[in-house]
């Protein structure tokens, strides 16, 4: 059955009903009315089925991938003997399926880390046991066979024998602020997406880990109020304040060190590595092989010099298999993607030109590159050793091809590459353990997101979830389509972007635009995806949107990403303005009557927007926007720009060096809890405004951080959004 044709089917069929109602603001922006996806799924062992954590916290069901009825309820909390916890946040199985780690209690410590309770399920005993008597456990991680977990409390290292009983102590040197030992500090979490640095040997014998010496960052503090999202009545007459290191560009980082613990005779040692104070660790692991090394990914400061070394755990020795060097940076993707086998490891590199996957040795020897050709590989699933063949998610051919994605496997016997999804779209799967299924999701800008179970060949086995009465609404009459266009900007380039018009657009009539954008180096808006949002509802509201990847964003190769690099903020402003006077110059729109909006880099770029001396822009809303890049963190900031110290000029380059030229009304917004974008950005900003006479307007979102979410704060965001463009764009 064609899925796509079935969707409009039951979307024209939904229009002759009650279903088709008329849809408000809220219905685009708060996340309860996003379409729906599929429980987070953990492959089984055995490759034939796979298990479900159920959305009450209370059950894990093993599902099978053929057919459709075999389901079984692998955990019940309700029959664990003794068990007074009603309900789990989360679940790790282990890799022997013999036992369970489950906890409840959770509490955040940056948007993505926490602590948690944390407990030990024995399937066979059907006996639950905690962790430690200590509680509010971080990062805990099972040992391969089940028998151990390593875990973090108060910075310090912890190992509990699951058997016995008994628990050691690694390390004792953990203090706040100074000294971590193995959780990741606050911008290795935010800019590498590590949140753990354990790595068990598959014998489990050792375990290794990173220690994190922050003591040299500088501290930053944020106050905190009551609030009315989850307040804290704590904070009622006197804020409340936290504390942590943040170290922005130029700054000092942590000085990281690779630690190693032998369970056998409970000695810790300081794995020694070229390593100099201010290079990076950001994957350590243990190969497959037999002899099972530690593998050390090392990234200099500049990041743009990768090293992968190979340890051996007995000696300590290590020995050198991979060195990169680039004449940009290297992607965070690629230092933590990194994925070894028996004999081989896979590593990704842009070194010609594209970013492809690399089959190389432990020895060091390239043995060949698995993919090549005009398109990117943006995702590298996995190795299947019984049919020798490589699964990754790549980019069509061309520069057209970046709207979508595909998957595909290569031979490792022939090299001949496969496509397995049909069309156009977006792509996207989650393999089983031995690569013969895997969980397909699918959507492009008319169908929402599908998921599906396919064979690794690519034949359906059966549908998951299909969003059918969500694709009723949001595919109806009344609301918006996009449609991609190409514009040439002013070096001759072509860059791909999408509008979205009023249902009932009149080429004969003149409208207002908003130009949407992100802009960050490597990011991508301009795609064949599925998305509804204040993009939709804005344009019901009688305005055009568009947006334009420019140069830097991804997916179009090396030499289109490297054209910001030491230069945030230059290009991609030349490309924003130059997608701002094609729409004016349609006869559609009303070139008096153009918006920017963006949000973080996006917030920074619309102040560069505003701020180049001309008057393409009438107005622009920039949320949690960077103002000046020396106020921002160091891993992200001198990825694209090196230090300050080193590119001076690439610093003087940015809104909070342009205020006197800032044209157009704005519309700042963030949140006072912003650990990300801090609140520096922003008051120096408006007292630079200030100093000058500058006029805006304002909105601030107490205790909220980036994201400037939950409590449906969303709704009251984008409705100021609204009134502002209203105020500013129509007449």
């Amino acid at each position: 059955m064609n899925l796509k044709k079935a969707l409009f089917t039951i979307a024209a069929v939904a229009m002759c009903s009650s279903a088709a109602s008329a849809l408000e603001i809220e219905d685009f922006v708060l996340s309860q009315v996003r379409p729906k996806g599929i429980p987070a799924s953990q492959p089984a062992l055995d490759g034939r089925y796979y298990y479900q954590f159920n959305q009450d916290g209370t059950t894990i069901s093993k599902h099978s991938y053929k057919k459709e009825k075999d389901i079984t309820t692998f955990f019940d909390n309700s029959k664990i003997k003794d068990n007074k916890i009603a309900s789990w946040d989360g679940y790790t199985m282990a890799a022997d399926e013999q036992s369970i780690l489950l906890w409840n209690e959770t509490k955040p410590i940056y948007r993505y880390s926490f602590t948690a309770d944390h407990y030990i399920y024995n399937i066979k005993q059907n006996k639950l046991t905690p962790l430690s008597q200590q509680g509010a456990e971080e990062i805990a991680t099972l040992s391969p066979s089940g028998a151990q977990v390593a875990y973090v409390h108060d910075n310090n290292v912890y190992i509990k024998h699951v058997q016995s009983g008994a628990e050691l102590t690694v390390t004792t040197d953990g203090k706040k602020n100074e000294i971590i030992n193995a959780v990741p500090d606050w911008v290795y979490q935010e800019e590498f997406g590590v949140l753990n640095t354990f790595a068990w040997s598959p014998c489990g014998r050792w375990l290794a880990f990173v220690r994190f010496d922050e003591s040299q960052v500088p501290m930053c503090s944020m106050e905190l109020y009551q609030g009315e999202c989850n307040p804290n009545p704590a904070y009622a007459l006197h804020p409340g304040r936290f504390d942590y290191k943040y170290p922005a560009a130029g700054e000092k980082n942590s000085v990281v060190s690779v630690m190693l613990y032998d369970i056998h005779d409970g000695k810790l040692s300081k794995i020694e590595l070229p390593l100099k104070d201010d290079d990076y660790i950001p994957d350590i692991r243990f190969s497959k092989e037999q002899s099972s090394q530690l593998m050390v990914v090392k990234l200099n400061r500049a990041q743009n010099h990768m090293n992968i070394y190979a340890v051996d755990p007995a000696t300590g020795n290590s020995t050198e298999v991979y060195d990169e060097v680039s004449d940009m940076w290297i992607e965070s993707d690629v230092v933590t993607g990194v994925k070894y086998y028996n004999t081989f490891f896979v590593v990704q590199s842009n070194r010609d030109g594209h970013m492809h996957i690399y089959k190389y040795d432990y020895q060091g020897k390239l043995i060949k590159q698995i993919s090549s050709g005009d398109y990117e590989v943006t995702r590298y699933y996995g190795y299947d050793e019984a049919r020798r063949l490589f699964y990754f998610q790549s980019t069509r051919e061309g520069r057209e091809g970046a709207l979508d994605r595909t998957i595909r496997c290569a031979s490792d016997v022939n090299g001949e590459v496969q496509v397995l999804t049909p069309g156009r779209g977006t792509y996207s799967a989650t393999f089983n353990s031995d690569f013969t299924y895997y969980i397909r999701r699918f959507s492009d800008t008319g169908t929402p997101p599908q998921y599906a179970i396919y064979q690794a060949d690519g034949k359906l086995v059966r549908n998951l979830q299909l969003n059918e009465e969500y694709a009723a609404k949001y595919t109806a009459p009344e609301v918006p389509k996009r449609e991609f266009f190409t514009m040439v900007n002013e070096v001759g380039q072509t860059l791909n972007g999408y509008m979205i018009k009023p249902v009932d657009f009149d080429p004969s009539k003149k409208y207002p635009c908003i130009m949407s954008q992100y802009s960050g180096p490597g990011s991508q808006e301009v795609l064949n995806s599925w998305t509804r949002d204040w993009e939709d509802y804005f344009a019901m509201q009688g305005y055009v949107i568009a947006c334009v990847d420019g140069r830097g964003t991804g997916g179009r190769g090396k030499e289109f990403l490297k054209a910001v690099y030491l230069n945030l903020g230059k290009y991609e402003t030349e490309d924003q303005l130059a997608a701002a006077r094609y729409m004016a110059s349609q006869p559609w729109i009303d070139a008096s009557r153009i918006g920017i909006w963006g949000w973080s880099f996006g917030g920074f770029e619309t102040l560069m927007a505003l701020s180049q001396g001309t008057d393409v822009y009438n107005c622009g809303v920039a949320i949690a926007p960077v103002t000046s890049w020396r106020f921002y963190d160091s891993i992200y900031t001198e990825r694209y720009m090196l230090t300050p110290q080193e590119n001076e000029a690439g610093y003087s380059y940015a809104p909070l060096d342009l205020t006197h030229q800032l044209g157009g009304k704005l519309l700042l917004m963030f949140g006072s809890a912003d650990d990300n974008v801090r609140i520096v950005n922003s008051m120096q900003y408006i007292a630079k405004l200030h100093s000058e006479n500058q006029q805006f307007d304002m909105m601030v979102f107490p205790n909220m951080n980036h994201s400037i979410n939950g409590c449906n704060v969303r709704l009251p965001l984008y409705q100021r959004v609204l009134n502002f463009f209203d105020q500013h764009l129509k007449k």
